[in-house]
């Protein structure tokens, strides 16, 4: 099967592309990141026609997005908005052009409504579901990262208790979220890629551990392997505002994850130096 990841070079994306790659798996990949020509914000865009045409599945992964920093200080700018709503424009036109199968990779955040991330995933769901394509919702897949600017909680308590020796948390930690290790998104993505035809299209399919781990708890974690100091925050989550909506289940009936946190954690932790 040909892959055509969009997105290749974000958090998940990344990661799909080298899990793809293993699993003998033949992988276009497309990002800004990689070329200037690969910018899903260009209308008229004949490298993307050329692999559009080519490729049997879309993964649509690509988005201007981060970890909570990044969204606290860029969800509700222009830019942020402007950039997103046209990968979502053209990307789907390119899509419904091409008469492509696709999965668009959304959030748990897509119920977030007070959310401008939030509410631009809510209107990626919108069109895949006319469009017969299939709706992922990711909760916190963590792995390794190199943008630092955009990376998440995990990776950027283990830089700190790597590199300091000590954590210095945000919040107060007692903020709940569901963690993901990143092969387990990618077995998921390429199980539901090649089940695509027997796939029902009018449901949301949750990609999580189905598990709630605290903030403050991942810092604990990654102090038994560190032996760092903790440093408690004083900000309110204001990116998800302690907000718990749970996954369904649909997904459960084709995939379940594997990596528990703290065995991710580990993984993740020796991948730093």
């Amino acid at each position: 099967m040909r892959h055509l990841v969009l997105g290749s070079s974000g958090q998940i994306g990344a990661h799909l592309v080298n899990y793809l790659k293993s699993n003998n798996e033949e992988v276009y990949e497309f990002d800004l990141v990689n070329k200037d020509y690969q910018d899903l914000r260009v209308i008229s865009n004949t490298h993307l026609d050329y692999i559009m045409d080519t490729c049997d599945i879309v993964h649509f992964l690509a988005f201007d997005v981060g970890g909570a920093k990044y969204l606290e200080k860029y969800q509700d700018t222009y830019s942020f908005i402007y950039n997103n709503m046209m990968i979502l424009t053209n990307t789907f036109e390119k899509i419904k052009s091409f008469k492509k199968p696709f999965i668009f990779a959304s959030s748990q955040m897509a119920e977030m409504g007070y959310s401008s991330y939030g509410m631009l995933k809510s209107l990626g769901e919108k069109m895949t579901h006319d469009m017969g394509g299939i709706v992922t919702r990711f909760w916190n897949v963590y792995g390794y990262e190199t943008n630092l600017e955009k990376s998440h909680v995990i990776t950027d308590f283990i830089k700190m208790a790597k590199n300091n020796g000590v954590i210095k948390m945000r919040t107060d930690g007692l903020e709940s979220r569901q963690f993901l290790y990143a092969d387990d998104a990618c077995e998921a993505l390429l199980t539901l890629a090649k089940k695509y035809n027997t796939i029902e299209k009018s449901k949301n399919y949750c990609i999580t551990s189905y598990k709630w781990t605290r903030v403050h708890e991942i810092a604990s974690i990654i102090d038994v392997l560190a032996s760092c100091k903790i440093e408690i925050g004083n900000k309110r989550d204001e990116t998800q505002r302690n907000v718990m909506n749970e996954p369904n289940n649909n997904i459960k009936k084709y995939w379940e994850p594997k990596t528990s946190l703290k065995e991710g954690i580990m993984k993740l932790y020796n991948m730093y130096d």
